[in-house]
């Protein structure tokens, strides 16, 4: 039985080289895969004003183009995931990223605010599909040294979608339209499908009597631990980053948003970059210290000071503790997952997409009933039960030593 993170043999695993490298260009075209579909997901926050007028709705009703993005992946990622299990990995991957820019081409054109709520969803659907099989796919075609690093690598489309691409692209929306920005980000996918085409190797899918159930996925030691902590660390991530704006607002500092996500932005790359030098040899270590700094600076947050270099430390911390865990959270549970790791990887996504959603509902829910002071305390309490699970999950899901797979 072959899965995304076992070496298919004859390939260019690296194993048996002296010097094993990553495979750059292969990787990269997966980075763009991962930075396209994240900065897709998030770009209507930075132009819901022009795309609500343009498509006769309020801003709060423009602003569930995000969440219905997120609950397409979400829902869809384990059937599609599974139904797909077989097929060969470069066919899924082109198939979810043309289905992507066809969901993208008909949100640029469209002009009916139910038309582009349904290709925000078949876009999200895509997506899912595709962030399913990127981390096992980078973990495929690398050297099984260099596997982790290959993630870090492939995972570096997020920060710099978040820091980089939603600001590009609202600016771009504010200058040229936000047809034109949905339609730019068409071209770029258009591009990617011959990127793949021409340099990302092509592996087998699973034959069907070798496909692990999601239950018993679930059910595989550290697992579930991984899965846990991926809930509520994104939850308490999405909860702050979206409503940041509103919070920054009531320390005086509305006005200041842009270079706060900068910061955090710029950290973040750095996470990437830390985590990706280390994660094969301290992937419990850097969840840990990844966990505390985003808890140092929601605590920094907390406390009432009128400190603009606080709050700047505070975005500092958080890029730090966040940038690196979609790589540490992807590697920990397909480390984990062994047989099942196609199975663990689909659940980990939905349940990731499930907390995006889930961050603005119970951000709003909290904002409406305790102000905006309660988002770091909410932070807080929501990251003490995560560090705990990472403590305790010393034999499973987070082991100080990785397993090496042979």
């Amino acid at each position: 039985m072959r899965n995304d993170t076992t070496p298919q043999a004859g390939s260019r695993t690296g194993t048996e080289d002296q010097n094993p490298k990553l495979p750059l260009p292969a990787l990269l075209a997966l980075a763009t895969a991962v930075f396209i579909t994240s900065l897709t997901e998030t770009l209507p926050a930075g132009v819901l004003p022009a795309m609500g007028n343009d498509l006769g709705v309020g801003e709060s009703a423009m602003g569930q183009s995000v969440t219905i993005y997120a609950i397409g992946t979400a829902l869809t990622a384990i059937p599609l995931s599974a139904a797909t299990a077989g097929w060969r990995r470069k066919r899924l991957l082109l198939t979810a990223m043309g289905g992507f820019a066809v969901a993208n081409t008909v949100t640029a054109a469209s002009t009916s605010y139910p038309l582009t709520m349904a290709a925000r969803f078949v876009a999200g659907v895509a997506a899912g599909l595709a962030w399913a099989l990127l981390a096992g796919y980078a973990r495929r075609m690398a050297p099984v040294a260099l596997q982790g690093k290959a993630v870090a690598v492939v995972m570096t489309g997020i920060p710099i979608a978040l820091s980089l691409g939603v600001p590009a692209g609202t600016f771009l929306g504010e200058v040229l339209g936000w047809r034109v920005t949905f339609t730019l980000i068409t071209v770029l996918a258009a591009v990617l499908i011959g990127w793949i085409a021409a340099l990302v190797p092509d592996y087998p899918g699973q034959r069907r009597d070798g496909r692990p159930s999601i239950l018993r996925a679930l059910t595989v030691p550290g697992v579930a631990p991984v899965l846990f902590v991926t809930l509520v660390y994104v939850l308490a991530h999405t909860i702050l980053y979206t409503y940041i704006a509103t919070y920054l607002d009531v320390l005086g500092m509305g006005g200041s948003t842009d270079l706060v996500l900068l910061v955090f932005g710029a950290a973040s790359v750095a996470s990437i970059w830390i985590v990706g030098a280390r994660i094969d040899r301290r992937l419990r270590a850097l969840t840990i210290a990844a966990t505390v700094l985003f808890a140092a600076a929601a605590a920094v947050l907390a406390i009432p000071a009128d400190s603009r270099a606080l709050v700047y430390l505070a975005a500092a911390l958080w890029g730090l503790g966040w940038g690196g865990v979609p790589t540490l959270l992807q590697t920990a549970v397909a480390d984990a997952g062994g047989d099942a790791a196609d199975s663990a990887q689909a659940m980990l996504v939905t349940l990731w997409n499930a907390a995006m959603a889930g961050g603005g509902v119970v951000g709003g829910i909290l904002l409406d009933r305790l102000g905006p002071d309660a988002f770091p305390w909410s932070v807080l309490a929501l990251l003490a039960p995560v560090l705990a699970v990472v403590i305790a999950a010393r034999a499973h899901g987070f082991p100080a030593e990785r397993p090496r797979t042979t």
